[in-house]
């Protein structure tokens, strides 16, 4: 729920300090995504294609969003649904 705060913030939750990633981190997630594509390579082109399919046909795509995230990236359902349906740009 979205509520009105105060110049002061919110009384209830304090900040605490901003946590970066290092570049080794950063680095093994990357690496770690390239694995998990690379492992998945030939069911997820199988499920993308069935999900952009679903898009496409005005179907209920909330099943194959499920099946697909189990072996696809964000980035890899993103690309596909922004191939079948485009992407939303905001007029400036």
């Amino acid at each position: 729920v979205n509520t009105f705060l105060g110049s002061n913030g919110s009384p209830l939750q304090v900040p605490r300090e901003v946590i970066r990633a290092t570049v080794e981190e950063k680095e093994s997630q990357i690496h770690a995504v390239r694995n998990f594509q690379k492992r998945n390579a030939s069911a997820a082109s199988v499920a993308l294609q069935q999900l952009k399919q679903a898009a496409v046909r005005n179907q209920n795509t909330f099943a194959e969003l499920m099946e697909v995230a189990k072996i696809a990236s964000l980035g890899q359902i993103s690309a596909a649904l922004y191939e079948v349906g485009g992407q939303y740009r905001r007029n400036m």
